[in-house]
């Protein structure tokens, strides 16, 4: 834990044992969150788990209804989340629930207790996904990883050589991996990906299609009201790594597969990645162009006053590391840098 990252966390600790932050929501303190996940599934025991951080527990997302619940926190829609924006002044704090990447366990662990609850969420899925022709590459560098206690690849022409025997070199070695993976133009990073798993044969496109929801999947979530279902684009790309035809095609061919194959217009948008960086200020125009009423994302934040519906902040939960006793602070508008702080590990 880093020195920022202890204060931070001492701070969200004082804030709630002391009182100050129900005392703040009570005068009506914080607006309201945009919470982002992306698979819902048990606990698992494999030591080398890089992708654990985005996933959260149906446990925890029991948890975290009840205790929302408990706080008089309104649990809401993302056009609700609009209107709420569009008023001077909101009638409490309101958390949004969103799931990116269309995970096919989010159906089978995480909308039974969604829907127990009554709780609104919405769900972003590339479409190339549904399709079968996705290729989620991080969980293939994972499995490649898992798999071996060395690899090789080609980076910049010339072939390199991993040691991945110990769990932490695995973890360095998929850090360094994924980076340099997802700064690549799409064509490139999909030739490289493919040629790691054709040398450990892992078939990248079976193990996307395995933990992806069908097209069928994704009609019976549509048909719950609670349900957004809003577009990824359609291969989802770094979309600052790609030219202005090919993010044009990308941001408004998801919007309109998703309506042809659910019936339904997908209003609403997520970054691919979504971190700073990821994509620009022409890619908030081409979204507006598409007709999409609000676009999601990764860059931590509150919804407040001045919030851009192009813009918006969600925090990613890591229910392993984070204290819930933390989102009530942030709900609070307490700690004005607490949902920054939110987007850093502590």
């Amino acid at each position: 834990m880093s020195a920022n990252g202890w204060f931070a966390s001492t701070g969200f600790e004082f804030a709630y044992f002391s009182g100050l932050a129900r005392l703040a929501q009570a005068r009506g303190g914080g607006r309201g969150v945009i919470l982002r996940f992306e698979r819902v599934r048990p606990t698992r025991k494999d030591k080398f788990q890089p992708l654990r951080s985005r996933e959260v527990t149906p446990q925890f997302l029991d948890r975290l209804l009840r205790k929302l619940r408990r706080w008089n926190c309104d649990v809401i829609s993302l056009d609700d989340v609009l209107q709420r924006m569009a008023l001077p002044s909101g009638p409490g704090p309101f958390v949004c629930l969103t799931f990116d990447g269309g995970s096919r366990d989010l159906m089978t662990y995480g909308h039974p207790v969604l829907a127990r609850h009554k709780a609104p969420f919405a769900v972003f899925t590339p479409t190339a996904f549904p399709d079968g022709l996705g290729e989620a590459w991080w969980m293939a560098l994972e499995q490649v990883i898992a798999g071996h206690d060395r690899i090789a690849l080609v980076i910049d022409h010339a072939e390199r050589h991993f040691d991945t025997a110990a769990t932490d070199d695995k973890y360095r070695v998929f850090r360094f991996l994924g980076t340099w993976l997802r700064a690549l133009p799409p064509a490139d990073l999909s030739a490289a990906i493919h040629d790691l798993c054709k040398r450990y044969s892992v078939d990248v496109g079976r193990l996307t299609r395995e933990a992806v929801m069908s097209w069928e999947d994704l009609s019976r979530l549509a048909a719950d009201p609670r349900v957004t279902i809003g577009s990824a684009t359609v291969n989802y790309p770094r979309l600052a790594n790609i030219g202005d035809a090919a993010a044009q095609r990308e941001i408004a061919m998801g919007r309109a597969v998703l309506h042809a194959a659910l019936g339904q217009e997908a209003n609403h948008f997520a970054y691919p990645y979504g971190e700073r960086g990821s994509f620009t200020r022409r890619d908030e125009q081409l979204v507006a162009q598409a007709g999409y009423a609000s676009a999601m994302t990764s860059i931590p934040g509150v919804i407040g006053p001045g919030a851009s519906a192009l813009l918006l902040p969600r925090i990613a939960w890591d229910g392993r590391r984070r204290s819930l006793r933390g989102l009530r602070v942030v709900l609070s508008g307490l700690m004005p840098g607490a949902a920054a702080q939110l987007g850093r590990r502590y």
